[in-house]
């Protein structure tokens, strides 16, 4: 694990109760996919990614989904955390790979909670408004 990530888990972990940081921090995320031009990142499975995290953190801070471990959820919005923070190991002005390291972590997280990513996803389908 990296200082950046490491710093970023820490600052997760003091988020814990305090659900309207929890929400300006998912907002700030849904901002910065919003910004991307995926087309250029062509990555559809890491915006998928990071949808997920997204849902799967406002139903635990709405309190519709608490299912997770908070040491879990801490290690999911440390990624988030990190996907945002622009001055990480390699920083998102470096085109492409400023993007690599963010989606890497991404990818390791999504890859080490995969079994509570597949319940929430399995939770998600079960919920009256699911599509």
């Amino acid at each position: 694990m990296n200082a950046f990530f490491a710093s970023a888990i820490t600052q997760a972990e003091a988020l814990r109760g305090n659900y309207a940081r929890f929400a300006v921090l998912l907002a700030k995320v849904s901002i910065k996919i919003s910004r991307l031009n995926w087309k250029d990142v062509s990555m559809s499975s890491m915006q998928e990614t990071i949808n997920v995290f997204l849902r799967m953190a406002k139903a635990y801070s709405a309190g519709h989904y608490r299912f997770i471990p908070w040491k879990t959820m801490a290690i999911v919005l440390g990624s988030l955390l990190y996907f945002l923070n622009p001055f990480d190991i390699v920083p998102d002005v470096v085109p492409v790979l400023g993007l690599g390291d963010d989606f890497a972590v991404l990818m390791w997280v999504y890859n080490s909670v995969a079994g509570e990513v597949d319940r929430f996803l399995a939770w998600e389908k079960m919920q009256p408004d699911a599509a």
